[in-house]
């Protein structure tokens, strides 16, 4: 019999920038040991180009990505919820089967200003946080999964 994968859904406010950036990046370093999502409290109907952009310089391909409201989980069993901006943490219920729930908050970068340059070195900034945080997250519940296979 297979186990079930945990999910782990990150929400923000638009769901179209922060949020995407997490889900692909924790996608990419947990493999196959989670089910990532993301979603919105107020989702904005679209990525945003400059994470797509930004994810690429790292081989990490959201294009296929899109914006989803976190009602649409409310059914589901979510084992994890992140929140990574203060609104949605605000706004956030609880899903059925959550275990945890912890808030990293980071900037918005689609609030960025100025030339394209500027506002992707926004995105980068901000990617790269999400990544610091993201990696050590999935470290930690690779290390979890396997002191419990030890017990």
């Amino acid at each position: 019999m297979q186990k079930v994968k945990p999910t782990v859904l990150i929400l923000c406010t638009g769901n179209s920038c922060r949020s995407h950036l997490a889900e692909g990046i924790l996608r990419a370093v947990a493999g196959d040991s989670l089910n990532v999502q993301s979603a919105g409290s107020k989702p904005a109907g679209y990525v945003h180009p400059l994470a797509i952009q930004v994810m690429q310089e790292i081989g990490i391909d959201i294009s296929a990505h899109h914006s989803k409201p976190m009602n649409d989980f409310l059914q589901s069993p979510v084992e994890t919820v992140i929140t990574v901006c203060g609104n949605a943490d605000q706004a956030c219920p609880m899903f059925p089967g959550q275990v945890n729930r912890h808030h990293w908050g980071f900037d918005d970068p689609a609030h960025a200003t100025g030339k394209e340059e500027e506002k992707l070195a926004v995105f980068r900034r901000v990617r790269d946080k999400i990544k610091m945080v993201f990696e050590a997250y999935a470290a930690g519940r690779c290390d979890q999964v396997k002191a419990m296979q030890l017990t």
